[in-house]
């Protein structure tokens, strides 16, 4: 595995420039924008759109910061990866595949979350209070907030069992070499997506109730059901529900004869669809599996940490929800997408690594740019510029870290192994991102964006690390494989 990673990079990095941009061409990789677009869409309807419905409500930034721990969900997704790796759906797998069948259950389950949580109407059940002679509005009674977080965690859940199995189709549909515009289509569909559920739902809410802009973004979802309808399913090297008939499955229920059928049965079942694929990636990386674990867990902490109160900061800053929206959702939805683009390209032409690292870069240093905006106040053309630059970097450093971690999965565990990875990428930073609200309420804007801008500070060093690694293994690889050549007929002609 590390020697065929490591000839797929070299051979990516020795492409010509047309063909970098010809990935982009490539009928799997444009089928990755609508599937990007499914699962994008869900993203800000949890998090920084729902954040601004709950200030418009009077919820206070406490309580709107601890709602980023709803997106623990997706964190800890790889409790049931193993489930959707493995597990057929009655009717719909044979029908659909392994793959599309997960992914359409799931695009269902986040509709009827979107509903359930289009009825509830927080603006209609906030507590009118007296002060001093004065009706005041206040924040609505807790049962509804309890309501909205439990609709909120609904469709984290199936948004988040979408992404395990999107995940596994876009590693398992096209070849290594393909892979950075798999990830560059999904990304550009993903941030289509969060344009729609940013800006498209801002400028919804700015003339008819939030419940109308979360029914149209239900209807939205239909993009990503048909796109399942449509796609083929992909060729995998394991099918769903053979998982007791695979060898060292049989062989580990046999060493254990003395428990019963249904005993041996159930232990071969999570053997093989959680032991060996967390095994094989310890047996294929050895102790330096703890520092990839590491990376990824602080890859992207610094945005992650940032994001969830930028709508609340431009909110408290004075910018209207058409402001937001015109310069947030859309114009900088745009530029992201222009950084998704270019990582594709930069990660084709020079391989994963050194992306990686500028985009760990870019990503820490932008944030400084909001603590500047803090100091400065309200300008529409410094918060342009602002999120123009954050925008770029995180595109970039995006398509670069879905690069990285489809690299480091075997084809044979793709969704649970892909999950573990994403998983720990979102498990830190969602925890970290929950205190935000106090962090801002305690220190300030100010000291807020520079703690987020340290956060970053590990990534760098961490990337640097694993470059230094990588070299010291394709040294010691072209060192062994040098004498094989001398003594090879091909080396003495």
């Amino acid at each position: 595995m590390p020697s065929e990673r490591a000839a797929t990079k070299g051979a990516m990095a020795r492409r010509s420039w047309s063909e970098a941009f010809a990935v982009y061409l490539h009928p799997r990789v444009i089928g990755m924008l609508f599937l990007g677009f499914s699962a994008g869409l869900p993203f800000l309807l949890l998090f920084s759109t729902l954040s601004l419905w709950l200030r418009d409500a009077e919820v206070t930034r406490t309580a709107v910061g601890f709602f980023a721990w709803v997106g623990i969900t997706f964190s800890i997704k790889v409790l049931w990866a193993p489930v959707v790796d493995h597990i057929p759906l009655p009717w719909l797998t044979a029908v659909l595949g392994k793959r599309r069948s997960w992914m359409l259950i799931g695009q269902l389950g986040i509709v009827t979350g979107l509903l359930a949580i289009a009825i509830i109407n927080l603006q209609a059940v906030m507590v009118v209070s007296m002060v001093d002679g004065d009706v005041e509005m206040v924040a609505p009674d807790r049962f509804w907030i309890v309501a909205v977080a439990l609709a909120a965690l609904w469709i984290a859940f199936w948004s988040a069992t979408q992404d395990v199995a999107i995940d596994a189709y876009r590693i398992e549909a096209a070849p290594d070499d393909l892979q950075g515009g798999m990830a560059a289509t999904y990304q550009l569909g993903y941030r289509i997506g969060l344009l729609a559920a940013g800006a498209g739902a801002l400028y919804i809410a700015e003339f008819w109730p939030w419940q109308t802009a979360y029914l149209v973004m239900a209807a939205l979802m239909l993009i990503g059901i048909v796109t399942v309808l449509v796609i083929r399913e992909p060729e995998s090297t394991r099918p769903a529900g053979t998982i007791l008939e695979e060898d060292h499955v049989v062989a580990f229920m046999a060493a254990r004869d003395h428990l019963s059928l249904r005993q041996r049965r159930v232990l071969g079942w999570f053997y093989g669809a959680v032991g060996c694929p967390f095994g094989e990636f310890f047996r294929r990386n050895g102790k330096f599996a703890l520092v990839i674990l590491v990376f990824i867990s602080v890859y992207r902490l610094s945005d992650i940490t940032m994001g969830v109160m930028a709508n609340v900061f431009y909110d408290d800053l004075g910018f209207s929800k058409l402001d937001i929206a015109n310069v947030s959702k859309t114009f900088g939805i745009f530029v992201s997408i222009v950084g998704v683009m270019l990582g594709g390209v930069l990660v084709a032409r020079y391989g994963i690594m050194r992306v990686l690292l500028l985009g760990a870069i870019l990503v820490a240093s932008t944030n400084l740019l909001f603590a500047y905006l803090a100091i400065h106040g309200k300008d529409i053309w410094l918060l342009a510029g602002t999120i123009s630059a954050d925008n770029l970097s995180a595109g970039i450093a995006g398509t670069a870290f879905i690069a990285y971690l489809s690299s480091l999965t075997n084809r044979h565990y793709t969704a649970t192994q892909y999950a573990l990875f994403s998983s720990l990428f979102t498990l830190f930073g969602k925890f970290v991102a929950g205190f935000s609200g106090v962090i801002v309420d305690a220190e300030g804007y100010v000291f807020f964006f520079v703690y987020a801008s340290l956060l970053g500070i590990p990534a760098i060093l961490l990337v640097l690390y694993l470059m230094n690694h990588q070299r010291r293994q394709d040294a010691a690889l072209s060192t062994a494989e040098g004498p094989a050549r001398e003594q090879s007929p091909q080396g003495n002609t």
